[in-house]
């Protein structure tokens, strides 16, 4: 199976993220790349959850620092910190959460949901990943962006998410369903 992006298979993919969970924004994703292409389409919504601040910025995550800084690092990160105040110094819990949703050319749709639990660091420290990486803890006291790639590959919550499309038989269905076209 090879994967490619939505550029590489020759369509221009841009789903508007309206949905109130993760599983509906990455269901939309799957099934307009779908229905561009033809072809098995593996889609994902994830987002930071912080209880303190009651799940947010949860599937708002990507906006958190308002319209005009949708995915900007740093701007999502000071937002986060500006919202925990001094709370962000007692190092609250948080967990990222992915939702990928492999959707099949014969109606078939697969999900798995992946989890990554830490805290919220008061400082940014690393220059790796995106958005909220540098503020999030792992138990082992490293932050997210302090990973490499490999690393992070291996252990996020998109990767988890994967690992249980794969439990699941998404991948496989994905294969034996190419096979009959």
């Amino acid at each position: 199976m090879e994967l490619v992006t939505p550029a590489e298979a020759g369509i221009v993919l841009d789903v508007e993220e309206d949905g109130a969970t993760y599983l509906e924004n990455a269901r939309k994703k799957a099934d307009a790349g779908l229905r561009l292409s033809g072809l098995p389409t593996l889609a994902d919504d994830s987002g930071l959850e912080v209880p303190r601040l009651g799940g947010k910025p949860g599937v708002q995550s990507a906006r958190f620092a308002g319209p005009d800084h949708k995915g900007d690092s740093p701007a999502l990160v000071r937002a986060l910190l500006e919202r925990l105040g001094p709370a962000a110094r007692e190092s609250p819990p948080a967990t990222f959460r992915c939702t990928a949703v492999l959707a099949l050319p014969d109606g078939r749709t697969f999900a798995g949901e992946g989890i990554l639990s830490g805290t919220i660091a008061p400082e940014p420290r690393g220059t790796g990943g995106f958005g909220f990486d540098p503020i999030f803890r792992l138990a082992d006291g490293r932050m997210l962006a302090e990973l490499s790639t490999e690393e992070k590959n291996l252990l996020s919550h998109r990767a988890r998410a994967l690992n249980a499309l794969e439990v699941h038989g998404a991948f496989d269905a994905a294969l034996s369903s190419s096979r009959r076209a």
